[in-house]
């Protein structure tokens, strides 16, 4: 069986290198965002806008409790996922867990280059988000760092990039 699940800042590369990595292992990918938005029928930031971080956060750990019993999968975390409750030793014992490290300027370049609105930089200039992707990276990371496998992510804006990566977490997980 393969269930892997990927963590991480946002920006990190969780839902491309998953999509990619799942179709290699021919498995389905699941994003816990677009799967909390399924089941609730409302974007992650409306339900944000509803019920607060708290709010959010308990939903999203019910949401993974579900998911993360699916077999054969490849399930993309969303980036504080790891940092609530006890979801980061919850993944440990039902997944091959991977952190996907990138440094806070990789993490800003790919989040500059995304189209998705992240709730927590809403209304950020550049300046301030860069503070606070250095400020919140700091206090994520011991949490990704529990995860089985490290793999340093760099700039994925190739195809190439991201097969290399994909490449490199099978022969890290040994799949």
């Amino acid at each position: 069986m393969i269930r892997i699940a990927l963590t991480g800042y946002m920006g990190a590369g969780k839902t491309t290198v998953g999509k990619a990595l799942a179709k290699e292992l021919h498995v389905p990918f699941y994003d816990l965002d677009w799967y909390i938005e399924e089941r609730f029928h409302k974007t992650i930031a409306q339900i944000f806008a509803e019920k607060g971080e708290a709010g959010f956060r308990k939903t999203e750990q019910q949401m993974l409790h579900e998911v993360a019993e699916f077999e054969n999968i490849v399930l993309s975390c969303g980036g504080g996922t790891p940092c609530f409750f006890d979801n980061m030793e919850y993944l440990n014992r039902q997944a091959d867990t991977v952190y996907l490290k990138a440094s806070p300027e990789v993490l800003f370049q790919h989040l500059k280059m995304g189209k998705t609105e992240r709730p927590l930089l809403k209304n950020k200039t550049e300046e301030e988000m860069i503070l606070f992707i250095r400020e919140s990276l700091a206090a994520r990371e011991p949490f990704y760092n529990q995860a089985r496998h490290i793999v340093d992510v760099n700039l994925l804006e190739t195809h190439s990039k991201i097969k290399e990566t994909v490449y490199q977490l099978r022969k890290t997980i040994n799949i």
